[in-house]
């Protein structure tokens, strides 16, 4: 039997951020957890999490959106961000997002909700919309090859319910074509009050 603590925000959204960053970085210190994944819009979130993660030996892979996310062409990720998380020694992914991807195309166009999206609404109403994030860009990560994907290496992910970070997840990771093989193993922190917050 193990004992670990969670941490419950009272509401979600990014005034969670700093915590659920420091909570991260207490979590992967007490279990040796060496790959950190976090979402990232601007990239603001990611370079805080690579500078709260400097000096521990831990990988941060920051996710952002896939270019052309909100309109086409368009690449969500600031300059003054990426040069920095480059500085840092981060790794930064932008591709096609696992849990939407040309699904939510043929929903868009024709109607109705896909299985993929019906896996990814799931999550959102029955642990957090950080953690739908955060199980989404676990599997990004592992299909840009940079999480081992072996089933026995645990890495933190992190997600919100936009902007910022408001849940962690200890996750065992696996490529979108063996997501049934992936496993949220521990929640670290999460809000409890899960309506998106007016911004």
């Amino acid at each position: 039997m193990i004992t670990r603590e969670i941490t419950y925000f009272d509401n979600a959204g990014p005034q969670n951020t700093d915590d659920t960053i420091r909570l991260a970085v207490k979590r992967a210190k007490e279990l040796g957890i060496k790959y950190i994944v976090v979402a990232s819009v601007s990239g603001e979130t990611g370079v805080k999490t690579a500078r709260a993660f400097k000096g521990t030996g831990a990988k941060v892979v920051v996710v952002g959106h896939h270019v052309g996310f909100s309109k086409p062409g368009a690449r969500e990720l600031e300059e003054r961000h990426i040069k920095e998380l480059q500085e840092l020694g981060a790794v930064i992914i932008e591709q096609t997002h696992a849990l939407s991807g040309v699904e939510r195309s043929i929903s868009r166009r024709l109607g109705g909700a896909s299985r993929v999206e019906a896996i990814a609404e799931a999550l959102r109403t029955v642990v957090s919309v950080g953690t739908k994030v955060a199980v989404e860009c676990s599997i990004m990560a592992a299909d840009g090859g940079q999480v081992p994907v072996d089933g026995m290496t645990e890495i933190i992910a992190m997600g919100g319910t936009w902007p910022g970070v408001d849940t962690a997840c200890v996750i065992l990771p696996a490529h979108a074509n063996n997501f049934f093989d992936l496993h949220v193993l521990e929640i670290v922190c999460m809000p409890r009050n899960k309506a998106k917050p007016a911004h």
